[in-house]
């Protein structure tokens, strides 16, 4: 009886243990929810920006441009963008902010569960995002869902369910841009004629759905203003002198070596890098061929993007984990991660003495350094190593 006793003791304790990262991953969400609403409107400028975008949408007002008595900077998102956020504008802003905080984090959540990769290492990846996961949902920010689209793209394509996985790839990169990176998990589709055919059923209606809360000539409009927008917000991060946006290859390189270079200059090479390994269709069938795939794709929508800031980084970081928990624990694997978490996650919050972060990690943009070479060891590995013939851990 006793035995029976203290094995069901070390089970409760087991299964506590096993769902830890789940409590501390709602609970810092929460917190970050409270302290910014305790701050005051000004502390959650950014959930402003997102629900006037609904109410400008509603009233047909130009979604570009400033509105400095209402908040401050400007919205950069699409026309869709607008009925995503309806739900959260619809209520007191405080009230949506905690909701919208806490819908980001369940959603990713929920996106992570959806991997293959086993409980335990889901669970590896939730602990790996969570300081990121917690910087964007501080600044109350859309990157955590962004991630969320990415990822369930990729887990529907694997269900053979491409009408869905569609949906979020349309959906993401109507909003963002981000999402369009999922287009590569069409070459793991089953089912590409169903793909493409589903892929231009929701281009249409996802482009046209903002209409219903507004009108023809405004959503066409808007997304005209929105090209306008990003076009003007590239030339800005390109031009960033604090080194807190255009976290991204090109920033890095200008930073460190004082040096203008071309976009396409690191873009060209990039996305051949990113061919290579499709080439390989005889890896197809390997569930961790794809996944590492997925975990390229994270990483890299954001470290080649100029619009890369810290926020967005939840999205790399989550790419990290994935990579942490498909390779071999070595010297280099431990390293990286330990980098990653460090210089990527840790360097720019208050635990992070301010001196180096001010004096080294903003001025040369080394945020980027360690998910760039990280990228470079994902290629290497989806170039050179023959997935077919190990063993599969998942």
């Amino acid at each position: 009886m006793e035995k029976i006793k203290l094995r069901n003791r070390f089970i409760q304790v087991n299964n506590w243990k096993q769902y830890f990262p789940v409590i501390t991953w709602y609970v810092l969400a929460a917190t970050g929810a409270i302290l910014k609403i305790r701050l005051g409107e000004s502390k959650y400028n950014n959930f402003i920006i997102f629900r006037q975008v609904f109410w400008h949408t509603i009233h047909q007002t130009n979604l570009y441009t400033e509105y400095p008595l209402e908040y401050f900077d400007s919205n950069h998102y699409g026309p869709l963008f607008s009925l995503v956020i309806a739900p959260f504008a619809l209520v007191p802003a405080p009230v949506g902010v905690f909701l919208w905080c806490i819908a980001n984090a369940a959603i990713l959540l929920y996106a992570i569960r959806k991997l293959p990769v086993g409980f335990k290492n889901q669970n590896t990846i939730l602990l790996i995002g969570t300081v990121e996961m917690m910087t964007s949902i501080e600044n109350t920010q859309f990157n955590c869902i962004m991630t969320s689209w990415i990822i369930l793209s990729y887990v529907l394509v694997q269900k053979e369910k491409d009408f869905w996985a569609a949906f979020f790839i349309v959906a993401g990169t109507l909003v963002k841009l981000y999402g369009v990176a999922g287009i590569c998990f069409f070459l793991f589709s089953k089912h590409k004629r169903e793909f493409i055919l589903s892929f231009i059923f929701w281009l249409g209606t996802l482009f046209l759905l903002p209409m219903v809360i507004s009108s023809f000539s405004f959503v066409i409009h808007s997304y005209q203003d929105w090209y306008h927008s990003l076009m003007e917000k590239n030339v800005k991060n390109i031009t960033d002198g604090d080194g807190k946006i255009n976290l991204s290859v090109m920033g890095f390189i200008k930073r460190l070596f004082k040096i203008d270079l071309s976009n396409s200059v690191v873009l060209i090479p990039a996305a051949i890098l990113y061919l290579i390994p499709l080439a390989r269709f005889n890896q197809y069938k390997n569930t961790a061929f794809r996944l590492h795939y997925l975990a390229l794709l994270l990483i890299g929508v954001v470290i080649f993007s100029t619009s890369a800031e810290s926020t967005t980084y939840i999205i790399a970081m989550v790419g990290v984990g994935i990579w942490f928990v498909l390779e071999e624990k070595n010297t280099l694997t431990i390293t990286l991660l330990i980098l990653a978490l460090i210089i990527t996650s840790l360097s720019p919050t208050d635990l992070f003495p301010r001196t180096i972060r001010v004096n080294y990690i903003f001025p040369y943009g080394l945020k980027a350094l360690p998910c760039i070479l990280i990228w470079i060891c994902l290629v290497f590995r989806l170039i050179s190593k023959n997935f077919l013939k190990e063993k599969p851990f998942l």
